[in-house]
């Protein structure tokens, strides 16, 4: 492991996905006994994308007191069918959520009859459940959730919106082999906005594979602005990112 700072971020560089996953849940692992020294309990936002099966599939293993967390998601689909595998609360549902026992989880609907209504929800859930805990992951587009660089917004009043998807965003889905097609691709989603992100007592940005290297050297090297989304990244006191040598090849 190699390891480097740019302003406040601590990089982290694995040499595989295997090895980046094991550390990222070691870490994590590890800050959740801390909090619950101190918590009754914690409230954790999960990330959901191919780029996160190794880290979730190594906490599995862990000695971690899920009782006493309360899960969150960061972004879903609107109008994907509710038992579609692309949905981001049903893949974390299969991969992590069914397979421990959770204080609470709590999913975005997607298929909610009022969408405004939905965001309204959410938000109040994220208030009453302040996040100690974001587990992110980091767009092709440098997106953080689905805060696409034409609508992420540093001071967003919102804690939950609507956003349409742009073009790279969804090229990416059909690059993580989620969906066929860019047309299988749904336009709009929810999503937890940067401000809301940004709030987390501890972000953790788990970030492998070739096709985010392009991703990973805006996130280190380029200003920060909404242009490139996770460079606020760096502004962050307690950020880590996790990312192994195909990520980092454009360093």
């Amino acid at each position: 492991m190699r390891e480097i700072n740019k302003e406040k971020l601590n990089v982290k560089i694995y040499s595989g996905r295997p090895e980046l996953g094991a550390a990222a849940a070691e870490i994590l692992t590890e800050k959740i006994s801390e909090l619950l020294k101190t918590n009754e309990y914690i409230n954790i936002i999960f990330a959901s994308a191919p780029s996160q099966n190794e880290f979730l599939a190594e906490l599995l293993h862990k000695n971690i007191e899920w009782n006493r967390i309360n899960a969150f998601h960061m972004d879903e689909y609107v109008g994907l069918h509710p038992d579609a595998s692309q949905g981001f609360g049903n893949f974390l549902k299969d991969r992590l959520f069914s397979k421990v026992n959770c204080r609470e989880v709590h999913y975005l609907n997607g298929n909610a009859a009022n969408i405004q209504d939905e965001c309204k929800r959410y938000s109040d859930l994220l208030i009453k459940y302040p996040t100690d805990i974001v587990c992110l992951g980091i767009g092709e587009n440098t997106h953080l959730a689905f805060n696409d660089p034409h609508v992420a917004d540093f001071n967003d009043p919102l804690i939950v919106k609507v956003v349409d998807l742009d073009q790279d965003c969804r090229s990416q889905q059909v690059n993580d082999g989620c969906f066929a097609t860019i047309d299988d691709v749904p336009t709009h989603a929810l999503t937890i906005t940067m401000p809301a992100l940004f709030k987390s007592t501890f972000a953790y940005a788990i970030v492998p594979g070739k096709f985010k290297a392009n991703a990973i050297f805006h996130t280190l090297s380029s200003d920060i602005s909404e242009l490139y989304p996770s460079t606020i990244l760096r502004r962050h006191n307690h950020a880590v990112l996790f990312i192994d040598e195909d990520s980092a090849s454009k360093l």
